[in-house]
């Protein structure tokens, strides 16, 4: 089983790093429509003036989220620039999944993480992936 079909498999608890409150931005939308399929979405953004995104507490950072939460998967809505220190405390937390977003790739990061035995998926969208998957969704 290869690290998408692994992930939709078994994740469903996801982080949303980079998550925005504004409903038209993809990162809202890929995260709405991980919860409309069952999904828990833990939304991280430091930048957010909202306590809450998708009626669920927003986090300043993926170790604050950690604290709370069992985080299955890590959803990367940034820059392929900050991907690096995403990936570190991914691995530092032992967490299991990073994904990148269409756009989103870090070769060093993605080959560290798979590295610490992480699952990685780079430059690919959730959404149509999971939709993909599962017809009908």
């Amino acid at each position: 089983m290869n690290d998408v079909q692994h992930i939709l498999t078994h994740c469903r608890t996801v982080a949303v790093v980079g998550l925005s409150p504004k409903t038209h931005r993809d990162s809202y939308e890929v995260a709405e429509f991980l919860q409309n399929q069952g999904w828990r979405i833990i939304p991280v953004n430091p930048l957010a003036k909202v306590p809450r995104i998708l009626g669920e507490r927003v986090y300043a950072s993926l170790t604050d989220a950690a604290a709370h939460e069992n985080i299955d998967l890590v959803d990367c809505f940034r820059n392929s620039d900050d991907i690096p220190p995403i990936v570190d405390e991914a691995i530092a937390l032992g967490l299991g999944a990073v994904w990148m977003q269409l756009g989103v790739e870090h070769a060093q990061a993605a080959a560290k993480a798979r590295g610490a035995g992480l699952r990685v998926v780079e430059n690919r969208c959730i959404k149509i992936d999971l939709a993909r998957f599962q017809p009908g969704a």
